[in-house]
């Protein structure tokens, strides 16, 4: 499915190049069987559910499954494979319908005197990724598991994984938590390789000028992406794509700009609506939403049990006074999901889907009039309002989303 993008649709014309969207970061909640992966991921969050939830109602051609390392996972993925359900691309990628399922991992790192952060990595081929969990398996205390601490120098794994053909993206890089910037260092260099990363994933509550406050991040390509733990939240950022065809080697000729192929839009949450936006009191559950940056203790109790925010940690690292965004970064552009307007319940949405086919086509191809055929004027002023990220919002913080003010 292409996007309506009028520039984009003129830039690749003529080019056999088309845009795909992309959601990177989508984990399994359950086997087939039921054995646990990701702990607080949904029992219905399975590598087949996931393909056909991408596939046949969000819209989304290109799906990074970051659990692809458990053998759990393993098994179901060679049962799709020799079903026929699903079959390996030559260019990389597990294809299903008009979707390719992407075969990643996420790996907690963790240097000496640093906190923890989470790193993506990407491989082309099932067997590069059965390989790498070998790997892993003596240097992991549960294979089995999403998330897992590596017992390696951070640099040896990045060395490990492009040794095998693969890709490393470190997550959501500002979260408070088990990140690069939020939890483990002040600069990336600090920890990796900065020759050894091919894109860097922002999180729900950062956006692409937030980043270009820190100069060091000026060479990377920047994705956005769900961090989905159900099957309802994939797709609520994601990225759109120039490509010949979804394919693991199409989408890191992407990440690094080669040959036409690059990251062409970042659609994602304005982070106001992320859940670690701002400071957060962990005494009174104050979000302090407040013009200054620097805020030692809570301005409601006074307490100093604060969860740093993503805008104020940013603030803090920040080496420019204004942002820098580099003309070869694709636009960011602010987008409400769907299940964030509201009353836009499922029974609506429902209808949505059954008049328009995907999420995406409700996102980026039909009209506002179209939409009010269907779940009336208000709710369609809502989506039009949503898609171009002009609702009022309220800031989140302290792991609770923000929230779309009631008018």
């Amino acid at each position: 499915m292409k996007s309506t993008n009028s520039t984009s649709e003129k830039n690749i014309e003529n080019t056999g190049m088309s845009t795909y969207f992309a959601d990177l970061h989508i984990h399994i909640g359950r086997t087939e069987q039921g054995a646990p992966v990701k702990i607080s991921g949904s029992r219905n969050l399975t590598f087949a559910n996931i393909a056909k939830e991408a596939a046949e109602r969000k819209g989304i051609q290109l799906v990074g499954i970051i659990d692809c390392h458990s053998p759990g996972v393993q098994a179901d993925i060679a049962d799709s494979l020799e079903q026929g359900q699903m079959r390996e691309l030559e260019d990389g990628g597990i294809a299903y319908q008009g979707t390719t399922l992407l075969l990643g991992s996420e790996l907690e790192i963790r240097e000496p005197g640093m906190g923890p952060a989470h790193l993506l990595v990407f491989f082309p081929y099932f067997e590069t990724m059965r390989s790498f969990t070998e790997w892993l398996q003596p240097r992991m205390k549960n294979v089995q598991l999403s998330s897992q601490r590596v017992y390696v120098p951070a640099r040896e794994l990045q060395a490990e994984v492009y040794a095998r053909g693969g890709l490393v993206i470190p997550a959501h890089i500002f979260t408070p938590h088990r990140s690069i910037y939020g939890s483990c260092a002040p600069r990336m260099a600090d920890v990796l390789d900065p020759g050894l990363i091919s894109a860097v994933e922002l999180g729900l509550s950062a956006d692409s000028e937030m980043a270009g406050l820190i100069s060091e991040l000026d060479q990377y390509t920047i994705l956005t992406n769900s961090d989905a733990h159900s099957l309802g939240k994939i797709g609520r950022e994601y990225n759109e794509l120039i490509l010949q065809a979804p394919t693991y080697r199409e989408f890191e000729q992407a990440l690094g700009g080669r040959n036409g192929r690059r990251v062409a839009g970042n659609y994602g949450l304005n982070p106001r609506l992320g859940k670690y936006h701002r400071t957060y009191c962990g005494n009174c559950s104050y979000i302090i939403d407040e013009a200054e940056a620097s805020v030692e203790r809570c301005p409601y109790c006074g307490s100093s049990k604060l969860v740093r925010g993503v805008l104020d940690r940013i603030l803090s690292l920040a080496d420019r006074p204004e942002p820098s965004v580099p003309a070869c970064r694709p636009p960011y552009h602010y987008q409400v999901p769907l299940e964030f307007i509201p009353g836009l319940g499922p029974a609506k949405l429902n209808q949505l889907l059954a008049a328009f086919g995907t999420e995406m086509n409700i996102l980026h191809k039909v009209s506002r009039s179209q939409l009010s055929e269907v779940v009336g004027e208000e709710l369609a002023d809502k989506i039009s309002a949503a898609r171009a990220g002009t609702l009022h919002l309220q800031a989140g913080g302290g792991g609770i989303y923000g929230k779309v003010a009631k008018e």
